[in-house]
């Protein structure tokens, strides 16, 4: 069962998702320095009423085990201590202890 952090991580990245075209779409329109600052403002307005997880800074990348923030292998999306138990316990394919 994945604790609080994790299920926050995953709820932003899938309103980041659905929302990244329109937010796109505001976002240049509220930059574009040719168009009239009105068009302007409606636009950055906009961007203000959507949530706050649909931002694409609130996604952070977390261990889908513990919901550990940092040391993660993005690749595993786990952090370096979960990924040693898995890769001890044979449980990751393809990855094995270094010896020489």
């Amino acid at each position: 069962m994945p604790n609080i952090r994790v299920l926050r991580d995953m709820k932003a990245r899938e309103l980041v998702k659905a929302n990244e075209v329109i937010r796109r779409a505001y976002l240049y329109v509220a930059r574009n320095e040719s168009l009239p600052p009105q068009v302007r403002h409606q636009a950055q307005l906009q961007l203000n009423t959507f949530g706050r997880y649909t931002r694409p800074t609130t996604v952070k990348n977390r261990c889908s085990e513990s919901g550990r923030g940092r040391g993660i292998m993005s690749e595993f999306a786990l952090c370096r201590y979960q990924f040693r138990l898995k890769a001890l316990n044979n449980e990751i394919p393809g990855v094995r202890k270094a010896s020489w």
